[in-house]
């Protein structure tokens, strides 16, 4: 099993059939096509990259180009079941205001993202080098990536935001990481909501 198949089954897992959901950095579509196969739900996805968006439309995908970056403003409030983010928070420059947006305009929010914390991250680290590795594949100098955190950070922010983790799951290739997720975890999966009140 791979790793891309493993993070799309847990997700899988967490959303009922029919469910309206919302794909924010959805690529090619991937994620969102295997979400309606085994899942039946009501997807689209939000893609800025104009390769990726045809991508999409070539996989059946319903998908709209927006700057997440400027937020979610043409969603209403609490009109997705879920709102997913697979692997590109670490991309995002406003942090707190899309984790706010996923939880605006969704029940409940998902996100993955590389943990930095990762102890072949912190090998290559005291090597000298920036780590690359099948999670984090760019070099230092073409990643996309604009922010640096571990699991441990990510738990700390939720605290600090309000934000609800419903269920967590570290995991490194297609193995659960139970004991010393923020050293022996290569990638985090969340399950988020809004604190009641």
């Amino acid at each position: 099993m791979s790793y891309q198949r493993y993070d799309y089954d847990v997700i899988a897992n967490w959303i009922e059939p029919g469910e309206r959901v919302l794909d924010l950095g959805c690529g090619d579509g991937s994620l969102l096509r295997h979400l309606s196969t085994v899942r039946q739900v009501r997807g689209y996805g939000v893609e800025n990259d104009p390769e990726r968006i045809v991508a999409c439309a070539r996989n059946g995908i319903n998908v709209i180009q927006i700057d997440m970056e400027q937020g979610l403003a043409g969603f209403d409030d609490g009109f997705f079941d879920h709102v997913i983010m697979s692997l590109s928070l670490q991309a995002m420059r406003n942090t707190q205001g899309i984790l706010a947006e996923m939880l605006r305009v969704g029940r409940e929010a998902v996100v993955s993202f590389p943990n930095f914390a990762y102890w072949r991250h912190r090998q290559a680290i005291l090597n000298g080098r920036m780590p690359v590795s099948k999670n984090l594949p760019y070099q230092w100098y073409d990643t996309p990536n604009v922010r640096f955190f571990t699991i441990a950070d990510f738990d700390a922010l939720c605290e600090q935001e309000g934000i609800v983790i419903h269920e967590r799951l570290a995991f490194d290739e297609d193995k659960v990481i139970v004991d010393e997720p923020n050293f022996l975890a290569s990638v985090a999966l969340y399950r988020l909501g809004r604190a009641e009140g």
